[in-house]
């Protein structure tokens, strides 16, 4: 249960940092002020859900996982390449909204995987999956 418990966190930690380096990564084009406010909100969220993983890592003894390095390189190379050739909200929301789309998907993936984890850190987990749902929805009108 507790090796369970700290990949779960571990991942959720790594989904977290990737996901705040994303929308770092994309303030600087938005040109919408709602737009900006809503990915600044989303930030803030993030931030607080990756405080949370961080204090339950804590507990465990654990340092956490950083994302891969591949995969943030990827993330930037496509960020970079798309917003070079579009600098929109419509871009912005478009490749944030892939983002979640991904988290979502390796959230549902982790917490099958690890279906022995504690529930307070499978509710965490859950947590961070709807705040990225929530973003997608809150995104669309800029798509």
């Amino acid at each position: 249960m507790q090796d369970d418990t700290i990949k779960l966190l571990r991942e959720c930690n790594a989904g977290i940092k990737m996901g705040v380096s994303s929308l770092d990564e994309v303030m600087e084009h938005v040109h919408d002020e709602k737009l900006g406010n809503l990915l600044a909100k989303s930030k803030e969220t993030h931030t607080k859900l990756g405080n949370m993983t961080h204090e339950y890592l804590n507990e465990f003894h654990d340092e956490g996982k950083e994302p891969a390095m591949m995969a943030k390189m990827m993330s930037w190379v496509k960020t970079n390449v798309k917003l070079g050739g579009d600098d929109s909200d419509s871009t912005v929301a478009d490749l944030i909204t892939d983002g979640c789309n991904m988290g979502i998907k390796s959230l549902h993936k982790y917490l099958n995987q690890y279906s022995a984890a504690d529930e307070k850190i499978k509710k965490l987990a859950r947590e961070v999956a709807k705040a990225e749902e929530t973003l997608v929805v809150d995104l669309r009108p800029y798509l």
